[in-house]
């Protein structure tokens, strides 16, 4: 018979990260990401990745730019991100007010490299599922806990870098699906500064693509 501990759904952190372990510049530059992504088999590998996924978690200011993105997308994993339900952590909660129109220079190069796609009309549903998504207010450790302990496929992680460090510190995560970029940033929000100590990994899987870019999952050794 299958443990309690066996039964409960994993933590996944899927992450973009330069060679050099940031996952964005200094003032949360992405346009490096874009360099070298978009190619048939790496979009094929975060389909994969997505349609997975029983629930997305993320930080609010990643919420605000995905909920001005996804909806009005018509790219290949755009489904899969409007489709599967969200909990956004913010101690704060959520607003759709003036404050959350506020542009991250993440969401501005994702805007401006795929101006041609945001002609899509969401429906009713797309919408609802970024308007009315379940809002985590508590302790991190205990959320994320809470929701291992739910029913259904992998809890999906995405950024950005605070919550993810947030994440990699908790020691909660059971496995890291990165995307490694052909860049060298040199300074910018690294993933595991807020370690304490080390942590060794087990390597899964390695995927090269075309762009120079690879996938490589890990798991807690």
């Amino acid at each position: 018979m299958a443990t309690a501990t066996a039964m409960k759904r994993k933590l996944v952190l899927k992450m973009s990260v330069s060679l050099d372990g940031f996952v964005c510049g200094p003032n949360g530059e992405a346009d490096w990401i874009f360099r070298s992504s978009g190619g048939a088999d790496s979009t094929a590998w975060v389909l994969d990745t997505l349609v997975g996924a029983g629930v997305h978690v993320m930080g609010s200011r990643s919420y605000h730019d995905m909920a001005a993105f996804w909806p009005y997308s018509d790219m290949t994993i755009a489904p899969p991100m409007n489709d599967i339900p969200k909990v956004i952590f913010s101690r704060q909660g959520i607003t759709h007010g003036p404050q959350a129109d506020r542009t991250t220079a993440a969401l501005a190069e994702a805007q401006a490299r795929n101006a041609q796609r945001h002609g899509v009309t969401p429906t009713a549903a797309v919408l609802r599922s970024w308007a009315e998504p379940t809002v985590a207010s508590g302790d991190l450790a205990e959320e994320i806990l809470r929701l291992k302990a739910q029913p259904g496929n992998f809890i999906l992680a995405h950024g950005g870098a605070r919550f993810a460090q947030s994440l990699v510190a908790s020691g909660l995560i059971d496995e890291y699906r990165l995307a490694i970029h052909p860049v060298v940033l040199g300074q910018g929000q690294p993933l595991f500064c807020a370690l304490r100590s080390p942590v060794d990994l087990r390597l899964v899987s390695v995927t090269p693509f075309a762009s120079g870019a690879m996938a490589a999952i890990y798991q807690p050794a």
